[in-house]
């Protein structure tokens, strides 16, 4: 579509289209089929790597070591996505569609469907099971759409239990790990992670679709690959390394042990990962986009699916058999328990393939199997088959000689039409695959074929702004509303809204002969709406006033839940004062305070430690503030006065007002920096704890919860323990009032907090208040129980059972340990 000059900004906006284009190919990285195909470790640089072949080393010809088809299931109507072996019925597995269902199959001699589930209102792009529970012993199943949102299914209901919503984009990646959680990937670019029907934290740092993820078996460690090419490893919430090596969109994961795992993306290889960062192996095999991995129980043998037609079954690091289909994009695979693979395609249908003699396939389903792969047409634009001039290829007598591996592909010329054959090392003779055409025979609306900013569509169109001027993409789903569609386009690329009609016109006339589902009630009209406990006896474990015993009686639990604030109240005004005096000798004049300043300081300092009765005045708060905006290397004795003085509710209303609260934030936040010094970063810590004695400090500090905690947390790579101790102090004063208000998405951040601290300090007085904190976080409420033991929050602390002294860290860890 070209629309008339004028219509553009000067500044334009450029989206870049992902390499492929439109029709989403990679330029084959992959020479003739005759050449052999090797594994490259991961350090051989890019220029040296050999061309590789399609094929992989020759599979064993004994009986029982090759796939062959076992059954194929007709019951989707369009592409099937996403595939996940079931837990119940045993040896059954879950397939889910582009046509919006969910289906659970049951062994029996083939596969029968059990039952078809329905709550998503768009496609359904990936699934996974969660493990058993007291609460629902077989398990739940959970798939994710392009609606967004996430729908959990119990294993003999067709609607959905409860639904997860939250994301902002398709959801195209789930993984389950212990005690209820899941993880969820999305086009948003963020991962989720989910306790029953709770969002607990959400994950961030990539810059592009998450396609993959995976929870590893070790507790709290989760797996992002995304279109940004990288995989992120993830601990407690925290991004903890990032993984780099692949040229392209990551689209698969799949964990090896607890210290390995398998990657495949876009540029058509798979790499073998260790979780320490180093990049084992890479492998190729494939000729265009892998989509899905999985791995064979027990081993270390894999298999994988792509863009290229083909299953491929990988052992000892080798490609040991190729299965061609008659789809262009096999989009997904699993291993089931007994080791026989189940794969999904565009066409719809799920073949399953085995090694197992007795449960192959009949002489007449293979044949007709056979039959249909030969009429099958292959595209040579994709680059499947590598360079085709049909001028060159021999004729029919070429397929007299025999392969020399598994998978090795052969092209004849026969009267006129170039064919596709594959050599099968087990039947001994060349297996027809395909005519190749023109065109795949495919549609868009069949196999999804456009790669847009990471994402899929079923169209992207070019949209021209004059003959001369610039081209925007324009992405487009058949189940959109072409008029919302429209108008966003104009939105984002300040175009003018007048073309509104011709836009949406120019979508309706290009998409004819495709469903269109609008999400809407009707046309969209733009600006319409749319859719610790209290002291006993006098004794506070928390204070360093006097020395805190335990009593040879039965204890009791008289630490959390934490009901107050815990401050920083020791002080030597003296001292602040001299030291505030002999570095104002020394500030620069821009910065050097008047006698009369001095004593407003000292004035202020007396009010706020209760040694007068007067009420801090404006005055002294202008002059504190001048203070404590000295230089980083002078200021720390300004910070302890503030730190003391916002515990007096008159300096925590004005610091924490709405009026004044931003500057107090930024302030603060400047020193939290892991690289300024300890001193400052010391007291912003302790002036950010004491801020939760008021209300209006409490209300601060909640509302900035996430960026004050993103930062204090780097203050943990010190080996400061009073640093620790204020780090540790300020979780658990967050952990009060979010007991108060119970935030399951502040507990998880307060959690992660917990668990990532933990690993780095040493000093008990720090893990003492963290494990108060996280007695009060878990207090109460099973979410926050369940989603600390999923982050191994528990075999964390166990060894702080066993302290002798100080007691009160024996007690409190067994306190938390019976409710975990």
């Amino acid at each position: 579509l070209r629309l008339p000059e004028g219509l553009a900004r000067e500044e334009l906006r450029h989206n870049r289209l992902r390499k492929g284009g439109a029709r989403r190919k990679k330029e084959p990285r992959i020479g003739p089929a005759a050449r052999p195909m090797t594994t490259l470790p991961a350090r051989l640089p890019a220029a040296a790597r050999p061309v590789l072949c399609q094929a992989g080393a020759a599979a064993m010809a004994g009986e029982g070591s090759t796939f062959r088809l076992r059954c194929s299931l007709l019951g989707h109507g369009q592409d099937v996505r996403g595939l996940t072996r079931g837990l119940f019925p045993e040896g059954g597995f879950v397939s889910v569609s582009r046509d919006r269902t969910a289906r659970l199959w049951a062994p029996d001699g083939g596969f029968t469907e059990m039952h078809c589930m329905s709550g998503h209102s768009n496609f359904v792009s990936c699934v996974c099971i969660i493990p058993p529970s007291d609460l629902y012993p077989r398990g739940l199943i959970a798939t994710g759409g392009n609606d967004h949102n996430i729908c959990i299914f119990t294993v003999d209901n067709p609607a959905p239990l409860y639904i997860l919503k939250g994301h902002k984009n398709t959801v195209c990646s789930l993984s389950s790990g212990k005690f209820g959680t899941l993880l969820s990937g999305s086009w948003d670019t963020t991962a989720k992670v989910w306790l029953n029907d709770r969002c607990m934290m959400t994950l961030q740092g990539h810059t592009a679709a998450i396609w993959a993820v995976k929870i590893l078996p070790e507790q709290g460690l989760m797996l992002t690959g995304s279109a940004d090419k990288t995989i992120k490893l993830w601990k407690a919430g925290r991004c903890e390394r990032t993984f780099t090596g692949h040229e392209d969109c990551v689209r698969g994961l799949a964990i090896l042990s607890e210290m390995e795992f398998l990657s495949c993306a876009n540029d058509a290889s798979v790499r073998r990962w260790q979780i320490s960062g180093e990049c084992l192996q890479v492998y190729y095999g494939h000729t265009n986009y892998i989509y899905s991995i999985s791995v064979f129980p027990r081993c270390k043998d894999f298999v994988t699916t792509g863009e290229d037609r083909s299953l491929r079954i990988w052992k000892q690091g080798e490609c040991a058999q190729t299965i061609r289909l008659p789809a262009q994009s096999v989009w997904c695979c699993c291993v089931l328990d007994n080791g026989d693979i189940v794969v999904g395609a565009s066409d719809g249908i799920i073949r399953v393939f085995t090694e197992s003699l007795e449960r192959t396939a009949s002489a007449e389903e293979i044949q007709a199997f056979e039959n249909e792969l030969a009429q099958a047409s292959i595209d040579p634009k994709t680059g499947d088959l590598g360079d085709i001039n049909a001028d060159d290829l021999p004729g029919r007598e070429h397929l007299k000689d025999p392969g020399t591996r598994d998978g090795q592909t052969r092209l004849i010329k026969d009267n006129g039409k170039v064919e596709a054959y594959q050599w099968s090392v087990s039947e001994g003779r060349w297996i027809k695959i395909g005519d190749v055409v023109g065109s795949s025979g495919a549609t868009q609306q069949t196999s999804g074929k456009v790669l847009f900013e990471g994402k899929e569509y079923d169209y992207v169109f070019t949209i021209d702004v004059n003959e001369n001027g610039p081209s925007y993409k324009l992405p487009y789903n058949i189940t959109d509303d072409p008029w919302l569609t429209a108008y966003n386009f104009l939105q984002k690329n300040d175009l003018n809204p007048m073309f509104l009609d011709q836009v949406a016109k120019f979508i309706m006339d290009n998409t004819k002969g495709q469903t269109l589902l609008s999400t809407s009630a009707g046309r969209y009209v733009p600006g319409s709406a749319s859719n610790a406990a209290p002291p006993v006896g006098g004794v506070d474990p928390f204070t360093g006033m006097s020395a805190y015993q335990s009593t040879a009686a039965k204890v009791e639990n008289i630490y959390f839940p934490k009901k107050d604030a815990v401050t920083f109240d020791q002080a030597n005004p003296t001292q602040i004062l001299g030291k505030l005096k002999e570095l104002n000798g020394s500030a620069a004049e821009e910065h050097k305070l008047t006698e009369d300043d001095l004593i407003i300081l000292e004035k202020l300092l007396s009010a706020t430690c209760n040694t007068s009765a007067e009420t801090p005045t404006a005055q002294q708060l202008q002059t504190l503030w001048r203070a404590v905006n000295w230089p980083e290397d002078i200021v720390f004795p300004a910070l302890d006065i503030l730190r003391l003085s916002v515990r007096h509710p008159t300096v925590n209303e004005n610091f924490c007002s709405e009026k004044e609260h931003v500057q107090f934030i930024i302030l603060l936040l400047k020193f939290l920096n892991p690289k300024g010094k300890q001193a400052n970063q010391l007291l912003a810590l302790r002036a950010l704890c004491n801020c939760f004695v008021s209300h209006a400090g409490q209300k601060l500090m909640m509302e900035q919860r996430d960026e004050i905690m993103t930062l204090a947390i780097e203050t943990k790579s010190g080996n400061n323990k009073n640093i620790h101790i204020a780090l540790a102090t300020l979780t658990l004063n967050y952990a009060v009032c979010l007991h108060k208000v119970n935030n399951i998405e502040g507990k998880a951040q307060c959690l992660s907090v917990i668990s990532t601290v933990m690993e780095v300090v040493q000093d008990l007085e720090a893990i003492f208040r963290l494990l108060v904190a996280l007695g009060t976080l878990i207090s109460d409420d099973t979410n926050a129980v369940q989603l600390a033991k999923s982050l191994g929050v528990d075999s964390q602390i166990k060894k702080y059972a066993s302290v002798s002294e100080p007691a009160k860290v024996k007690e409190c860890c067994r306190f938390v340990l019976n409710l975990l």
